[in-house]
């Protein structure tokens, strides 16, 4: 039984993947309109059939059917990677609170990677609606004390990535960070707790570097998008099931 919604929530990744991949560009873009499905290009309404995650991208062989323009690569990965993660959500978590908090991260993962990568934006919109549901499942979950110390928490690591960013900014005479990625670390804070949540921080930069160095490198690129670094580290942390205590013990070699 597990296998099958083991490939349950596969699929439903893959067709959630493709509705995240349009939500983060047209988020970002100011396009609202979401539905139904149109070529980026020529504006074309999609069929069913050219809708279907990763099957429509090899039946059209990666192009529209009408104006014959690339599609973008990214919305096949895209949809790919979101139905790996919700089955791994399940496979880790099972039927739980916990689980509603994994495909959160995952779909705010998807999201904000697409709208980073491509236009350096973090949309608004996407935090608060993340902020609100993360608040929700953790009242359900636990009561509102829990709520009221993650929000506490969050507001820490906000302040943090502030200073972070202010001492950045005065070092380098120029913006180090996004404001999108200081709002994003309250979110972090209704997840993790405080020690968690700064090692979220570093362990983002950790994976940032060889990109950095590539694109510097390649393109002589200076601005790279972090928020995904900072919600792969997020999300890392958060499957792994790693513990305070268990940090704690690692650094102290006890």
């Amino acid at each position: 039984m597990d296998g099958l919604y083991l490939i349950i929530f596969f699929i439903f990744g893959c067709f959630l993947g493709g509705f995240y991949t349009v939500l983060g560009n047209r988020l970002a873009t100011e396009d609202y309109h979401f539905f139904p499905y149109r070529c980026d290009h020529c504006r074309h309404l999609l069929s069913f059939l050219e809708s279907v995650p990763l099957f429509s991208y090899w039946f059209l062989k990666g192009r529209c059917k009408c104006c014959h323009k690339k599609i973008d690569i990214m919305e096949p990965l895209m949809e790919f990677f979101t139905g790996i993660l919700f089955a791994v959500s399940f496979y880790s978590f099972g039927f739980s609170y916990d689980l509603l908090i994994a495909l959160g991260i995952v779909s705010m993962l998807i999201i904000i990677t697409v709208s980073d990568l491509n236009y350096l934006i973090i949309p608004d919109e996407v935090l608060i609606f993340f902020i609100l549901y993360f608040i929700i499942v953790q009242f359900l979950s636990a009561g509102i004390v829990e709520v009221f110390f993650h929000i506490l928490t969050g507001t820490f690591l906000f302040l943090l990535m502030y200073f972070i960013m202010w001492v950045g900014e005065k070092a380098l005479k120029k913006e180090s960070l996004g404001g999108g990625d200081v709002k994003m670390m309250f979110l972090f804070g209704l997840v993790l707790d405080p020690l968690l949540g700064t090692i979220a921080v570093f362990l983002g930069s950790l994976f940032a570097l060889p990109m950095s160095f590539f694109l510097l490198y390649k393109n002589h690129e200076k601005v790279i998008p972090f928020g995904p670094f900072l919600l792969i580290a997020f999300t890392f942390l958060y499957f792994t099931k790693v513990t305070p205590d268990a940090i704690v013990s690692w650094l102290t070699f006890s």
